[in-house]
């Protein structure tokens, strides 16, 4: 994996991390579920996200999610627990597949799975039939991160400290941690996330030059169950592509 090393003065402000929504009906029926508003959550799912916000060590500096219902909902669950108000942020939306939309065959699973493996090995411009190319989804997403990183992430903001929380959507997830964990397939193609688990990566700063230390990259400390190095060799997981 190609991380950016830690230079210059430890990040006092928290780490950014991505939360998969809890479970849903379409989890459930694996159907190709993307868009908006969504399914809502099932039971499980509504306690999988109270359980994870009962488990956070601390409560979370913001609270985010992306548009969809089940996000939405996982959210507030995690509110209810911590306190901490849930906000919208659009742009972080799953997926969307567009002629594959509802669908839950084993060809449509094929095919979105051809497609996302081959945006992990670097070709973003192919476009799922009537959905996102991987680069689309990339510009929306990789732009409401960098806002959350220039808004409460940089060094220089000290007027409080702990994480930033974005609950938001399997696929999406994973193809910005390769983006910008650089954590490389196989390992991002087969492993895929359960449902509340997370992505958390923390930007790392060089040496300041003049008032502000330049941004040298994001560094992914956890994947799942997993923390670096992202190296090992996994058996691709359970068919769940979406979230």
């Amino acid at each position: 994996m190609t991380t950016t090393a830690h230079t210059g003065e430890p990040n006092r402000a928290g780490k950014l991390i991505l939360v998969r929504h809890g479970e849903t009906e379409g989890n459930v029926a694996k159907v190709l579920d993307t868009r908006l508003p969504g399914l809502p959550l099932t039971e499980r799912g509504v306690a999988q996200a109270k359980s994870f916000g009962a488990s956070l060590p601390v409560a979370p500096r913001r609270l985010f999610s992306s548009p969809a219902l089940r996000a939405r909902q996982t959210a507030g669950h995690i509110e209810s627990v911590t306190g901490v108000p849930a906000e919208v942020l659009d742009g972080v939306y799953e997926v969307q597949v567009g002629d594959l939309e509802g669908a839950n065959s084993d060809a449509a699973h094929r095919l979105f799975q051809q497609i996302y493996h081959r945006w992990h090995h670097g070709e973003l411009d192919v476009r799922i039939p009537g959905g996102e190319s991987g680069q689309d989804v990339l510009d929306r997403y990789l732009l409401v991160l960098e806002h959350l990183r220039l808004t409460y992430l940089t060094p220089g903001d000290l007027r409080e400290e702990g994480d930033i929380l974005l609950v938001s959507h399997g696929a999406a997830m994973r193809l910005a941690g390769r983006a910008l964990g650089g954590v490389a397939p196989p390992f991002a193609t087969n492993n895929h996330l359960g449902n509340t688990e997370t992505i958390e990566l923390v930007p790392n700063y060089g040496p300041a030059d003049g008032d502000e230390p330049p941004f040298a990259g994001w560094e992914c400390v956890r994947w799942g169950r997993y923390t670096p190095p992202f190296e090992t060799e996994i058996e691709p997981t359970a068919d769940d592509p979406m979230g």
